[in-house]
């Protein structure tokens, strides 16, 4: 190592070396902190010795050889360049020597002094022909024979031509015969190194990576090694083994295992006490509990942390880089290590510091045997779960179900694992059900807990499985709390409405009779979404349900309540028809569920807005959020729900008529069971939308068919969440059984309730299809309002299509034309290929081609009145200026001021730039 900032210190030796020529002996303690360069500045110190002609001889000390008495001595003789007669007479006393000093163990006089003193003279007598440059390096670690030899050398050398250079750490109270006898002698110097400064740091990295990475990263160089010239050296290779195998310089520090070694290093060559130290501040992460750990008195903790400072390895008290804090760990003995988190765990809990804390401390302990272990990892796995640290949780609970000797809680911990476990993935829980079903036969497991294991076998298809958990807890139900009752009917519901073959159809329990006893905030939250929920899919949403679970999603967050209450509110919103405000809620839970890293949770919301999208027509945002649903936790660990992601992935690639791609996912496996589940009715009826675009039509019968006979068999035929009829009527009049397909259609009409926007919107399109053509621009402008209501850009441009080709077959080739390019503009926004092809087709065998409204600015829109709103909208849609008057109750004249003051708001010149109803935004 470079002697960077060492130049005085070797200047000041080197005059000692050119007084011992005269005659001048000399003594030099050169100390500091372990690994600051003690030993290279000796290395250099002998070579400038020969370099003058004088006779270097070196040894060095070692802990490990502490009790090989005149260890060290011996080094020196062997070193010295001694004729055969005096090696073997130095032998013959080296040997006297260590058995009169093992003989004597433990006594003052470890040596007679007849031996020491011709031991020493052996070596002085050297000096007689050349100078004589004696180096010991670590002469702390040095043996107490070869302490007593180097006192006695040290008291002779001074009139000899001789100088006697001893290197030691600073912190070690050496031999109290070596203290007295050299440290106070007056011929003996004193040399002490200092930490490298900020210079000399950049002195030492700039012969070793250059200067470019100097001015880069000195700042970040000189803090992380506090001068200490073995860490930064070790910096230096750690960047120098990076070039090597990257493409560029780094752009970031670069913290590596040669540094990891390098402060292994320093404090092996530290006092064993620092080492211990070091170990108890990595562990606890600060000085206070320091001495109850390590059971060491303060002043010992003190004097160890500073001796850590001076070594470079502190700074403000605290390691100077989580790089430091590895290392020391990794060089601890696993069972020291874990002996060490243990004590610092029981410290931890009895000081009261937060649970998270002793847990974290718990993890890496080994067992601790008391009864407060358990409930602090519960708690602690609460409050991480609350804080969105998941893994952290589920390390707690694992070890708290370890740890735990009775078997009704460790069932309770457990089934806190399942639940904390699917937030990042549905299928890590699989291993443990078996567990928890055993629990439950055998007593263990009850409640709402048990309710959590037939959730979680659902989810994975084992249907038997959860009849039986579902069964038991029905037949235990009178015996049930209040509460664990309320749960049973929320989940009876949830399966009316998610897995109905698995419930009778019996009559709903009145949410009054449940909510009859004093339930939780977070049973009566799930009640209110799941209620919601099943009475939207099989009879209809009801205004008060949806008022209520829209004030739920807007008021609470997804921590402060589970993601089935999200989920079953965001569905009610979107299967009856408020997508507008299902949407920007969607969005919010999968913000924070992406802020804390729940990817179950970010899938299951991706889907769900996946299947908004389907029904405002977004088709390009429905194929990004269902692609981000199937990529963020993979297709296998969806179980039955696959089907809900799929079929949004569908229904959007096959609009947009990317059939190719549509082929690739409908190639994909999915689970037998899920055709016993809603989510395998969207599935069934994406794959029928497909083979209709595809003109496999009797396909797609075939799945529109099975669909409404699953729908219906289950009490969940409701146009509003899958129009089935519709499509099956759709795909009969491609098939040429017009009759067949309007009883289809009709049907489908009426059971579209008041507030079936989209669902009516589309069977008035698929009406017109099949009626005389004077009857069908009536038919199909009645569509596109319904659809505009809805916010359906995707059918409301088919709408628009079917209706300009309605005018063109009637002659009027002027609103044919308007209303072609309205349906081309809401095409491309939807970026539905097929149909933008068809439209572009027929407008440009126009003579004239079709107008496209301009896009307005949103300010504009807004100044227009509600009443000049609805009768844009009716004019957009195509309809005359006598026929807005009878829908409206109003005038012809009033139509046409209403008009009037409409264009000259969005300054335009008539009709045919008006902008689609999308642009007005949604409006029931």
């Amino acid at each position: 190592m470079a002697l960077i900032e060492r130049q005085e210190e070797l200047s000041s030796l080197e005059r000692l070396i050119a007084g011992a020529a005269l005659g001048e002996g000399k003594i030099a303690l050169v100390s500091g902190p372990s690994a600051m360069g003690k030993s290279a500045l000796l290395d250099a110190l002998a070579e400038q010795a020969i370099d003058v002609g004088a006779l270097a001889i070196t040894a060095t000390a070692s802990r490990i050889e502490q009790g090989l008495q005149l260890g060290v001595l011996r080094q020196l003789i062997q070193d010295a360049p001694l004729v055969p007669a005096e090696r073997e007479r130095a032998e013959r006393l080296l040997e006297e020597g260590r058995r009169s000093a093992t003989e004597r163990a433990g006594s003052e006089l470890l040596m007679e002094e007849q031996v020491v003193h011709a031991l020493i003279t052996v070596l002085l007598e050297q000096s007689e022909r050349y100078p004589l440059v004696i180096l010991v390096d670590d002469v702390h670690h040095a043996d107490r024979a070869s302490l007593i030899c180097l006192a006695y050398m040290a008291r002779r050398v001074r009139g000899a031509k001789a100088v006697t250079v001893f290197a030691h750490n600073d912190g070690y109270a050496h031999d109290d015969v070596f203290g007295t006898d050299v440290l106070r002698l007056p011929h003996c110097r004193r040399l002490r190194l200092a930490p490298l400064s900020r210079r000399g740091v950049a002195a030492l990295m700039a012969g070793r990576v250059g200067l470019g990475a100097v001015d880069r990263f000195i700042d970040e160089w000189y803090a992380l090694s506090g001068g200490n010239p073995l860490l930064a050296a070790a910096l230096a290779e750690d960047y120098r083994g990076l070039l090597r195998t990257a493409d560029a310089p780094p752009s970031e520090l670069v913290v590596g295992e040669q540094f990891d070694q390098a402060v292994r290093e320093c404090l092996r060559r530290a006092h064993p006490r620092t080492a211990q130290v070091a170990q108890g501040l990595a562990i606890l992460g600060a000085r206070e509990g320091l001495e109850e750990l390590l059971g060491l008195p303060g002043f010992d903790v003190g004097r160890e942390l500073d001796a850590m400072a001076a070594i470079g390895l502190l700074g403000s008290g605290t390691f100077r880089h989580e790089a430091v804090r590895s290392a020391v760990l990794a060089g601890t003995e696993l069972d020291r290590r874990r002996e060490l988190y243990r004590g610092a765990a029981e410290l931890a809990y009895t000081r009261g510091l937060p649970p998270c804390v002793v847990a974290d401390l718990l993890l890496h302990a080994t067992g601790v045997d008391a009864s407060w272990v358990v409930p602090t990892l519960e708690e602690a796995a609460m409050i991480a779960l609350r804080e969105g640290r998941v893994e952290e949780a589920i390390s707690y609970l694992k070890l708290a179900w370890r740890q735990c000797a009775d078997e009704s809680r460790r069932a309770e911990i457990m089934t806190m694992l399942v639940r904390a476990q699917w937030r990042l993935n549905p299928a890590a829980p699989a291993g443990h059900l078996d567990l928890l079903a055993e629990a439950m036969t055998n007593g263990s497991l009850r409640g709402s807990d048990a309710i959590v294991l037939a959730r979680a076998l659902l989810w994975h298809g084992r249907f038997d499985d959860a009849r039986e958990v579902l069964d038991r807890l029905t037949g235990e139900m009178d015996a049930a709390d209040h509460e664990t009752r309320a749960e049973l009917l929320v989940t009876q519901l949830w399966l009316r409405a998610t897995h109905p073959p698995l419930v009778a159809r019996t009559r709903y329990p009145r949410k009054a009779d449940v909510l009859a006893g004093m339930v939780s905030g977070a049973v009566s939250r799930r009640m209110e979404s799941t209620l919601a929920l099943a009475e939207v899919v099989t009879r209809g949403p009801r205004e008060s349900s949806l008022s209520t679970v829209e004030r739920i999603l807007e008021s609470t967050h997804l921590d402060e309540m589970s993601m089935d209450v999200v989920e079953n509110s965001l569905l009610a919103l979107t299967y009856a028809g408020r997508c507008g405000r299902a949407a920007p809620l969607c969005d919010q839970f999968s913000a924070e569920a992406s802020a804390r890293q729940a990817p179950s949770r970010q899938a299951r919301l991706a889907a769900i807005r996946a299947e908004i999208a389907i029904r405002q027509g977004d088709l390009p945002a429905a194929e990004r959020h269902a692609r981000t649903a199937l990529e963020t936790i993979p297709m296998s660990s969806w179980g039955v729900a696959i089907g809900g992601p799929l079929a949004s992935m569908i229904n959007a690639l096959t609009a947009m008529g990317r059939h190719d791609a549509v082929r690739e996912y409908l190639d994909r496996p999915v689970p037998k069971a899920m055709f016993q589940t809603r989510y395998g009715l969207h599935y069934l009826h994406a794959r029928g939308r497909h083979n209709l675009a595809a003109e496999s039509f009797t396909l797609a019968i075939h799945d529109f068919l099975r669909c409404g006979d699953l729908m219906t068999t289950w009490g969940l035929d409701n146009p509003s969440m899958i129009p089935w009829r519709a499509d099956a009527g759709e795909a009969c009049l491609r098939v040429g059984q017009a009759e067949e397909a309007m009883n289809l259609i009709e049907a489908h009409l009426a059971a579209c309730d008041h507030a079936a926007h989209r669902a009516r919107g589309i069977g008035l399109r698929l009406r017109a299809a099949g009626a005389e053509p004077q009857r069908r621009p009536a038919l199909l402008r009645q569509a596109t309002e319904y659809l505009q209501l809805a916010g359906d850009r995707y059918e409301l441009a088919r709408a628009l299509s079917d209706l300009a080709e309605a005018y063109d077959a009637l002659g009027d080739g002027r609103r044919s034309r308007t209303i072609a390019g309205r349906a081309l503009a809401a095409a491309e926004e939807c970026r539905a290929t097929p149909m933008i092809s068809a439209l572009s087709r027929a407008t440009e065998a126009d003579d004239v081609p079709a107008p496209l409204p301009a896009p307005l600015s949103e300010a504009l829109i807004e100044a227009l009145s509600e009443a000049e709103r609805r009768v844009a909208a009716l004019a957009a849609a195509g309809y005359a200026n006598h026929e807005i008057a009878d829908k409206l109750y109003i005038t012809v004249s009033t139509v046409e001021q209403h008009l009037t003051r409409t264009y000259r708001k969005l300054h335009i010149t008539g009709r045919a730039d008006l902008p689609l109803i999308q642009e007005f935004g949604d409006r029931p």
